[in-house]
């Protein structure tokens, strides 16, 4: 996956906002609360960031292409870094970011939530 490609798909998921950050990163957040960035890559292979849940870090934490995330996994909180790309990966990437979109949008407020129509159903 690209950057371009990134940026649609975070920006076809609902209440989201773009930002370019943290050393030219596009950082995507829910609710003003990040869930995506991509960026961070040691080399020209981009690099995606997302929360996922405990079970879905331990399993990343040791499958080729992922790792913990740096400057998130190393203060306990429960980010990965997709490092390698491939469509296969590109599928998996998209499930993920979905994912963490839902988790950290279950994280705001029930008003937030309800504000940004998010949860709702």
């Amino acid at each position: 996956m690209t950057y371009d490609e990134f940026n649609q798909f975070c920006g076809s998921l609902p209440a989201t906002s773009h930002i370019v950050q943290w050393g030219n990163s596009h950082v995507w957040k829910v609710g003003g609360k990040v869930f995506a960035i991509g960026g961070w890559s040691k080399n020209e292979q981009p690099a995606f960031t997302f929360k996922t849940s405990d079970l879905n870090f331990d399993f990343l934490s040791e499958h080729d292409g992922y790792k913990p995330a740096p400057y998130f996994a190393n203060r306990g909180m429960k980010w990965i870094q997709q490092f390698e790309s491939s469509l296969e990966r590109n599928e998996e990437l998209q499930y993920y970011l979905k994912e963490s979109h839902r988790i950290v949008s279950l994280g705001l407020t029930k008003v937030k939530q309800k504000e940004l129509g998010l949860n709702q159903g």
